[in-house]
């Protein structure tokens, strides 16, 4: 939410003095506090350094992104050589022995020692 509805300004509220000079006893004593009330100034930040802040926030954060998708680009990138490569390199399928394959691609190997059953993993993982 921006607040660039609101004025510079605050609007002050409004005492009716002359209803408090009548009505306070003491004499002099509502004289001395509409003239420092008058005197008071209250520093607000201005809505313009704000929305300066503002923009350049955007702005830094519209830099941080592209940084990030850039960098991100390029892990994939080099990700995908990688796996590019590792086919390239690979022997075909149809001369591949068992530890061939597991060798190329880990995932595939059965492990007899931890599941001795076929299909020696969990079924979930089927």
């Amino acid at each position: 939410m921006v607040l660039t509805s609101l004025p510079e300004k605050p609007p002050s509220p409004a005492i009716d003095w002359v209803y408090y000079k009548t009505a306070v006893a003491k004499a002099g004593i509502v004289d001395e506090f509409e003239r420092k009330y008058n005197a008071l100034k209250l520093h607000c930040q201005k809505q313009s350094r704000i929305n300066v802040l503002t923009k350049s926030f955007v702005l830094l954060q519209a830099k941080i992104a592209a940084e990030y998708a850039q960098a991100s680009k390029s892990r994939i990138v080099q990700s995908l050589e990688r796996e590019l490569e590792k086919f390239i390199t690979m022997i075909p399928f149809d001369q591949m022995t068992f530890e061939d394959l597991n060798k190329v691609f880990p995932e595939t190997k059965l492990d007899k020692e931890k599941y001795p059953y076929w299909p020696h993993k969990p079924i979930e993982d089927l």
